[in-house]
């Protein structure tokens, strides 16, 4: 397993010592040196927050653009791309930062224009502290509001590379208490396309 990360010792605090770190950029540097022989990419590239106009659009459209074109020139078997509740609403307060979410949105277009097999998590609201919280998952633009810790965006991620029900769809999630205990196996199952 490996990981493309802009800092090293920020990736070796943060990833298992089991994983090759490569050094990159997905602006600057050749992706399919970064895929090497890997035979899924996760794609969670997201736009610092600054008062660059054109970052958004560089990084997340431009840059996961460029990673997907490598996946397909490399005959990746499946690609998950982690991008954001509201993409679809364009009037979304988000937008009002350089238009973050439209970029997202015609980066997750052009995903599924690839040919490449795919899934589109969109995660709520992002935490850094896990939760005992279910999640609760949908289909495209149905849930507008809530959070999810990464961990479990991470865990989805995950899965959804291992599950064919979880294949060319598009997957909303969030965690809620008091919801019932399901597998994400069966969460991928009730998504509908």
């Amino acid at each position: 397993m490996r990981a493309l990360v802009r800092d090293l010792d920020k990736g070796k605090t943060l990833l298992p010592g089991a994983v090759e770190l490569v050094y990159g950029d997905v602006l600057k540097d050749d992706m399919q040196g970064a895929i090497g022989d890997a035979t899924v990419v996760f794609c969670a590239t997201g736009a610092k927050p600054s008062f660059d106009p054109t970052g958004p659009y560089m990084v997340d459209f431009e840059g996961t653009k460029k990673l997907v074109n490598a996946a397909k020139a490399k005959g990746i078997e499946q690609f998950v791309l982690v991008s954001s509740l509201c993409v679809s609403k364009p009037l979304h307060p988000l937008n009002l930062f350089w238009g973050v979410l439209a970029w997202k949105k015609w980066a997750e277009e052009h995903l599924q224009r690839s040919g490449l097999n795919y899934t589109i998590v969109r995660p709520g609201g992002l935490k850094n502290v896990d939760n005992d919280d279910k999640i609760l998952m949908s289909r495209a633009d149905s849930l507008f509001e809530g959070s999810i810790p990464r961990t479990k965006v991470a865990q989805v991620c995950v899965a959804a590379a291992q599950d064919s029900n979880a294949r060319n769809k598009i997957l909303e999630i969030v965690a809620k208490p008091e919801l019932p205990d399901r597998t994400l196996a069966e969460l991928f199952s009730t998504v509908t396309v």
